[in-house]
């Protein structure tokens, strides 16, 4: 399967329409139809988009690859995509992102210790 076929198949998974997927990333529907056609290929900044809006990877869309072993353990397509987004931060934007994100699961988990009481 080819990348064209990949993009239409994750579009209609998520039951969008061209217009549709055109409208959430910012660009036009003669390009997503191009896409689609084998004619033209987005570029890096889109493809992030499609992956993001679609709910799947970059890695997927250009290669059809699943056998990330982050793939089978997140759900969260979205959430994964930020993950893998991340990961080409600067070292110290990435020590950032991790405490935040510690901090606010550490929140979250207090506050459901705190409800059950």
């Amino acid at each position: 399967m080819e990348f064209k076929d990949r993009l239409k198949q994750a579009r209609t998974k998520k039951g969008l329409s061209q217009s549709d997927l055109a409208k959430t990333i910012s660009v036009h529907v003669t390009n997503i139809s191009r896409y689609e056609r084998g004619e033209n290929r987005p570029t890096s900044d889109v493809l992030t988009k499609l992956a993001n809006a679609l709910g799947t990877t970059v890695d997927f869309l250009m290669s059809g690859s699943l056998n990330d072993l982050a793939d089978t353990q997140i759900a969260d397509k979205e959430l994964l995509s930020q993950f893998k987004r991340a990961e080409h931060l600067p070292q110290e934007k990435k020590r950032l992102v991790k405490e935040f994100l510690e901090s606010f699961l550490i929140t979250n988990e207090l506050q459901q210790k705190l409800a059950i009481k």
